[in-house]
């Protein structure tokens, strides 16, 4: 088997969280045209990410932690709600605004703070109670959700698996004609 074979869901939420952590830091030096695509690309990350963490994460996480399980998820669920907001806001203030850098920092820390909780709290109890082949089917579901998420925050469709299906797909199909006229 090779190592791709090898890895879980857990595996790729962790490296979308190094990803995530290394677009902070190349936005937090960049500058002009350089900063505006590399925020683009956090926000498409964050957004996609965070849907499908919704979708096929927490609820698995839900029933695998057992007690307490639900206490872990809606925690996660609020911040990600939060973060959503706030990555609304910084989309609609733009990197070129005074406030963006000072907001943009504070944003990271949360974010950072977000992801260590998971990496602590979630992950961990993830990988005891669930089947590791489980774990490794899911990232096929995983990177499947991630196909037809919206690819900017939504905050007003909420953070719940059902939400997630329901307006996702539709919204992201708005989401991705606004990234290809951007960009084309």
């Amino acid at each position: 088997m090779t190592q791709l074979q090898h890895k879980d869901v857990v595996d790729v939420l962790l490296e979308q969280h190094r990803e995530i952590k290394g677009l902070f830091e190349r936005i937090a030096t960049a500058q002009d045209k350089q900063k505006q695509e590399l925020f683009y690309d956090l926000v498409r990350l964050l957004a996609v990410h965070e849907s499908a963490e919704e979708q096929i994460v927490h609820p698995e996480a839900r029933r695998a932690i057992g007690e307490g399980g639900e206490r872990v998820v809606e925690a996660r669920l609020h911040e990600e709600a939060a973060a959503k907001r706030v990555l609304s806001d910084l989309y609609e203030l733009g990197v070129e605004h005074p406030e963006f850098d000072a907001r943009m920092a504070e944003f990271a820390q949360d974010v950072v703070e977000h992801a260590t909780h998971e990496e602590q709290e979630e992950f961990p109890r993830l990988r005891e109670r669930v089947d590791p082949d489980k774990l490794r089917r899911m990232v096929s579901v995983f990177e499947a959700a991630e196909k037809v998420a919206p690819t900017r925050p939504h905050p007003a469709a909420g953070e719940s698996a059902t939400a997630n299906l329901l307006l996702g797909p539709p919204v992201a199909v708005f989401d991705r004609i606004r990234d290809a006229l951007r960009s084309g």
